[in-house]
């Protein structure tokens, strides 16, 4: 499953984007999804997750009240909504998928990754 995020940009902080993530296939209705971001001399860390059919959601703690994390298995595409930007959220945000029934936190727990997508959020 090839994935193509899109959606970052230049934002004014107390802004909102909506980030997409294109598959290639179909299957991707068969794979957890998730969302991560790395920001400049920092580790990626895990953002949000859903389940295959967009039943069960995960969030890391510091992002549950402005993220959300959404699927359109028709659409072969996945989103993560950020609203309430703020300058520490710059970063590049990447997607990936996971075989799995659950929901990964772990980037270990994903085996396809799209390219990432920059979000930049000026004060």
């Amino acid at each position: 499953v090839q994935l193509q995020a899109s959606g970052g940009g230049l934002v004014q902080a107390g802004g909102s984007l909506r980030l997409s993530c294109a598959a290639s296939e179909r299957t991707f209705s068969h794979y957890a999804m998730g969302w991560f971001r790395q920001a400049p001399g920092k580790e990626r860390e895990f953002v949000a997750a859903i389940n295959w059919v967009g039943g069960v959601t995960r969030y890391a703690y510091s992002f549950e009240d402005r993220f959300t994390v959404s699927r359109d298995n028709a659409k072969k595409t996945g989103y993560l909504e950020i609203n309430s930007l703020k300058p520490e959220d710059t970063a590049v945000y990447y997607c990936a998928a996971a075989s799995s029934w659950g929901v990964p936190v772990s980037a270990s727990g994903y085996v396809y990754w799209g390219q990432g997508t920059q979000v930049t959020v000026s004060s």
